[in-house]
């Protein structure tokens, strides 16, 4: 299935300009709730950017300047989609990312791994075919500490 979805299907305001150019340079989707699951399982390597608000968090501008450049670093190596802030807040939690912004790399619709934050090119380029290289695996959980009720196997209290 080929699902593809333009940056005009959005109000030009919603939109930063620099998140506009990112979409139009890389030929990205921009997705919502309803439309990530089918453009996320086409088959291929795809980088989903999830961006907050440039307001909130300035560094997303930084991304929407990075990813073209990562796009052209690696022509054909895989396809883009943008998640603006609303509906990216609402899947975050599925990738469990430490900051934002991010991108999530993933194949067939698996996950394969993310980046967050801001880092330096060399290290955007090694964990980029680090992705792409990557066998699918399950996306991290949000970490929340599991503990056992009832009396502990060990004998001391430490």
């Amino acid at each position: 299935m080929n699902v593809s979805m333009e940056a005009t299907a959005l109000p030009a305001a919603a939109l930063h300009p620099l998140l506009v150019r990112l979409v139009q340079e890389t030929g990205a989707a921009v997705l919502d709730a309803t439309t990530f699951e089918a453009w996320a399982e086409q088959s291929g390597a795809a980088m989903v950017v999830f961006v907050e608000d440039p307001e909130r968090i300035k560094e997303t501008l930084d991304l929407a300047v990075i990813v073209p450049e990562l796009v052209a670093s690696r022509p054909g190596r895989f396809r883009v989609a943008l998640l603006p802030p609303v509906p990216a807040r609402a899947l975050a939690r599925r990738y469990a990312f430490a900051h934002w912004p991010a991108f999530v790399m993933l194949r067939d619709g698996r996950y394969l791994g993310a980046v967050d934050g801001i880092r330096d090119w060399d290290v955007y380029l090694g964990e980029l075919d680090r992705l792409l290289a990557a066998a699918p695996s399950r996306p991290p959980t949000i970490g929340i500490p599991v503990t056992v009720a009832g009396p502990s196997e060990s004998s001391s209290c430490h």
